[in-house]
């Protein structure tokens, strides 16, 4: 029967046949496309695999991601079948080292436009759909991918009605005439259970959340990683989803009132996807749910789409990162959109973004204790080709920044969010290699004394926001270029002579402080990705005494709107937790701003005047 004649007034129940009779319209040496993942119609591809019909022979199957448990590694050793797939994750990853399955490179965006010119050849299609409504139309439910192409060309599509897909909204809907025969499904969809989160991988979430600012639009798979950074960002507002994957991470996260997607321009007011991963609850919580579209890959992997969005930020885990910041993804089952096929599209959607940028997350060290981050990945297989593409690498110690920063820079920012175990051997490899300066001064103890729980910010005067974190010793050349900003003024007022340069050597010195007797605190003013710091403020304990020497800089265009003052009160409690008694200072009679910080500060200032100069104790 043909699908264009066929008969809609007949009830779409009359159409069904068994699997066993609708493979008997298969022919030897067909192609045949399946549907990806959890659209795989599985009842369909179990009878293709258990049967021994002669007709059924030398078949090639075409699947985007192989996700299900019905294509094994044993049924492909029959070589009854010959799988062909665009990813490499998953269970596909040892059949095609074994030869069992063909791989074909390619971006995301482009399988549909292979399918479209027959330079992927598709005789037949296996789609899963749901039960049609009232209007005699079925969706695609929990998966679009390159459906519709594949149909478009198949010369025979069989559709597997299955009752527990979710009806899903977007380009979804196809009606019931489409198909040439139906069968209904006797399995259930695929459902993936959600992953647990540990305290590692908690905190990773939480540093990648600290850099996405309310408005951005962002991506997700499934992982550890998008677990916990759903959790932290349910605070946001207004965020976008254009996601090649919605999960139960994502709809908690809609829930939560975070995402609005009115900052999207493309799909506005609605979450963007081409595949559901999850639990029941997921798929039910889909079912008819306007806030979702699901569009083909051809649209949400397409790089133009993605960069029409402002703020496009992709979230991409990776297995491990190299001081130069070249990327080896994950590798093996368990593996979703982290090749450089699919990630690539992304990555330059990012870039074609306003203000987008790409971070790449992961633990600092494996589930082996082995290091995430080393000296060069070179020889690990699945590498990022896009290393200028590589805007912040994030681990539970921190946020590297990379764009625009040299290898030695990014050399720096990698150690320094490295496991506080490894940052010495790292350090070492790089001087060996000459990527540090040979007389670069690195202490073994701070690594493990850096208080990263100090991190804050706050909204000054004119609606400024600046950021405050301890000092790092990364943050060399940022204070450098900080120093070359001030005036003559402020380097007389800060260092009580008319200081004209700040070389590495000293500089170095000034960064690398131990967090006990030394503590210096530094504002930073801009977005995550270019930040720039704009204030630091530090104590020097006595050697003698149970006091500390403070000292304060703000760049001057930001000085007057209570930035010194703000970090006056956090270094006085910081102090105050290490058994400190007081401060001391020395001010010039002149500087009359910074004599005001202390004398709102919360303790009273005892001043002598000396030589043109305040000589200052305050006492806790």
């Amino acid at each position: 029967m043909s699908r264009d004649q066929g008969d809609t007034s007949m009830p779409w129940e009359e159409r069904v046949v068994t699997p066993q009779e609708a493979l008997q319209h298969i022919e030897p040496g067909m192609k045949i496309f399946l549907g990806t993942g959890v659209a795989e119609p599985r009842t369909l591809v179990k009878h293709l695999m258990a049967s021994d019909d002669p007709n059924l022979q030398d078949l090639e199957l075409i699947q985007l991601v192989s996700l299900g448990d019905v294509i094994t590694m044993k049924e492909l050793q029959t070589q009854k079948f010959r799988l062909k797939t665009f990813f490499s994750g998953w269970v596909a990853s040892e059949a095609i080292t074994q030869g069992y399955v063909d791989m074909i490179p390619s971006r995301f965006a482009r399988i549909p436009a292979l399918i479209e010119s027959r330079m992927l050849p598709i005789d037949a299609a296996f789609i899963q759909v749901t039960p049609p409504n009232e209007a005699g139309y079925c969706s695609l439910g929990m998966a679009l991918d390159a459906a519709r192409h594949a149909m478009d060309q198949a010369s025979l599509v069989i559709g597997e009605i299955n009752r527990d897909v979710p009806f899903t909204f977007g380009d979804t809907f196809v009606p019931i005439t489409e198909f040439d025969f139906l069968v209904r499904s006797l399995d259930p969809p695929i459902y993936f259970e959600r992953w647990p989160v540990d305290e590692v991988f908690d905190q990773v979430g939480s540093n990648v959340a600290s850099v996405i600012e309310d408005g951005s639009c962002l991506s997700f798979s499934i992982g550890p990683l998008y677990e916990a950074l759903a959790r932290h960002l349910v605070q946001k507002r207004n965020l976008g989803i254009h996601s090649p994957f919605f999960t139960d991470a994502l709809m908690d996260l809609v829930r939560s009132g975070a995402v609005s997607n009115r900052n999207k321009r493309v799909y506005r007011g609605k979450s963007l996807t081409s595949y559901a991963f999850g639990t029941k609850n997921l798929m039910a919580w889909l079912d008819r749910n306007p806030l979702v579209d699901f569009q083909g890959i051809d649209t949400v992997f397409n790089p133009v789409q993605i960069g029409m969005n402002p703020r496009f930020i992709a979230v991409i885990p990776a297995r491990k990162v190299d001081l130069s910041g070249r990327v080896a993804m994950h590798i093996g089952k368990g593996n979703v959109a982290t090749t450089p096929g699919e990630v690539a599209d992304f990555v330059n959607g990012a870039e074609l973004s306003e203000r987008g940028s790409t971070i790449f997350a992961l633990p600092s060290r494996n589930l082996k204790g082995r290091p995430n981050i080393l000296l060069s990945v070179e020889d690990l297989p699945n590498q990022l080709s896009l290393q200028e593409s590589v805007d912040m690498v994030i681990t539970e110690y921190g946020v590297a920044n990379m764009r625009g920063r040299t290898v030695r820079e990014r050399a720096q920012f990698l150690i320094d969010i490295a496991h506080p175990g490894d940052r010495k051997t790292l350090f070492e490899q790089a001087k060996e290699r000459k990527i540090l300066y040979p007389d670069q001064i690195y202490l073994p103890e701070s690594a493990r004394l850096y208080p990263s729980d100090i991190a804050t910010r706050h909204t000054f005067k004119g609606d400024v926001e600046i950021r405050f974190r301890a000092i790092k010793p990364s943050d060399e050349e940022e204070m450098r270029r900080l120093f070359y900003r001030f005036s003559d003024k402020t380097v007389y007022y800060r260092y009580f002579s008319p200081i004209k340069v700040m070389p590495h050597a000293k500089m170095q010195q000034y960064v690398n402080i131990d967090y006990i007797d030394t503590l210096s605190i530094v504002g930073l003013r801009g977005s995550p990705e270019e930040e720039h710091i704009v204030a630091e403020a530090r104590f020097v304990k006595d050697r003698k005494k149970p006091y500390g020497d403070v000292a304060f800089v703000v760049e001057e265009q930001y000085q007057g709107i209570g930035i010194a003052t703000y970090l006056y009160e956090m270094l006085i409690t910081l102090a105050r937790e290490r058994g400190l008694h007081g401060f001391t200072a020395d001010v010039l009679a002149s500087n009359k701003a910074m004599m005001k910080v202390f004398e709102k500060g919360r303790y009273p200032v005892q001043a002598t005047l000396s030589q043109g100069a305040y000589e200052l104790v305050i006492r806790f």
